[in-house]
């Protein structure tokens, strides 16, 4: 069986639109009481991805797609988990599971290099869009991740498609960045928890340093020579952080937005904060298009935006259709009982308005 057209068709539109349209910003906030939450966006200015979130169960099997169709690894969820896919329901980009872990693709275009397919190791290789519903169907923590990846072939289905590389985390804190170059796996311990896209996560890192004058609060007065200086407004210490959409910016001004907020008492007050700092980074459908070109059809590039936190087992996201935010508890899923379900993030595309009617 050949992959389906419409996977051939987003694989196409990768190699046209990876370097502009794809983006991904993620961020980590912890709670006073201890709680880390993972939230981050998804880009994809050239369609809309019809996204969808997914519910596993337990005991549910998949094959991975090769380069010759659907013919590569088979694997068994031993945990049931929640996604959030893209394109098609198998793609799962962001998700859950009902031990704590956490898993999520961000684009690598440019960078990142998997191994050659060799269909003699059709039974151990897995597609990179299917290694988050793999990871979270079968491991607990960010240390049996990367022993499972050690075990596995990840290939790319299409030569055209971008490759990607993954952020893993667990209820403990940790977590890791999962990036293959030369066909090798590499893994990063994020401390930061920070991921944006191309580069590679240590040269991001690197960066860094490029903004050492950056501090949160305002500058204070200056003279130059009679003349006083002085800020026109709050927060002046922030000037000359980049504002644009390429990653190595996001990632700039991801990690210090996250380091300025002050912590929240709670998990779900942090959730809430999370979503606050990823406003600053939707990015509005036909900025990353030149004049003239026309854009797709959708109201942002910026599909849809998620937060996890891991401890209580619960997944948050808001759309470019709904930016209410809407919640999955995993605590009330029984994942041995409950059945293999695939539904849209909106069953409505199009924002609720909320009249307010005035009382005479």
């Amino acid at each position: 069986m050949k992959p389906k057209t419409i996977f051939l068709s987003l694989a196409v539109a990768a190699s046209c639109y990876a370097a502009a349209a794809s983006a991904c910003t993620g961020i980590t906030l912890k709670s006073k009481e201890g709680t880390s939450i993972v939230a981050r966006t998804i880009e994809w200015g050239g369609s809309n991805l019809n996204s969808q979130y997914v519910i596993v169960p337990r005991g549910h099997a998949v094959q991975s797609y090769t380069p010759d169709g659907i013919d590569g690894m088979t694997f068994t969820a031993r945990y049931g988990y929640v996604g959030l896919a893209v394109e098609q329901k198998e793609f799962v980009a962001e998700g859950l599971n009902e031990a704590g872990l956490s898993a999520g693709l961000f684009y690598f275009p440019g960078y990142g290099q998997y191994e050659t397919y060799s269909p003699s190791e059709r039974p151990r290789s897995i597609s990179d869009l299917q290694l988050v519903s793999w990871i979270l169907g079968t491991c607990r923590t960010v240390e049996e991740v990367k022993d499972s990846i050690a075990r596995v072939h990840v290939i790319g289905i299409a030569p055209q498609a971008s490759t990607a590389h993954w952020r893993f985390a667990d209820p403990s804190g940790r977590q890791i960045v999962l990036e293959i170059t030369e066909g090798i796996p590499h893994f990063y311990e994020n401390e930061l928890g920070v991921l944006t896209n191309s580069p590679g996560f240590e040269w991001h890192l690197t960066n860094l340093n490029n903004y050492v004058n950056l501090y949160s609060g305002s500058a204070p007065e200056q003279q130059m020579g009679n003349r006083t200086l002085s800020s026109f407004g709050a927060g002046s210490g922030f000037l000359g952080i980049p504002g644009d959409v390429t990653p190595p910016s996001r990632f700039i001004r991801a990690a210090f937005y996250q380091w300025a907020t002050p912590p929240q008492d709670t998990s779900l007050k942090t959730v809430l904060q999370c979503f606050q700092i990823l406003n600053n980074f939707d990015i509005p459908t036909g900025i990353e298009f030149a004049k003239g070109e026309q854009p797709a059809d959708i109201p942002s590039a910026t599909q849809w935006t998620s937060a996890t936190d891991m401890s209580h087992r619960i997944i948050y996201f808001r759309t470019m259709y709904n930016s209410t935010i809407r919640s999955i508890d995993l605590n009330k899923i029984d994942f041995a009982a409950t059945h293999y379900q695939a539904l849209p993030l909106d069953k409505v595309q199009q924002q609720p308005v909320e009249e307010i009617v005035i009382a005479e």
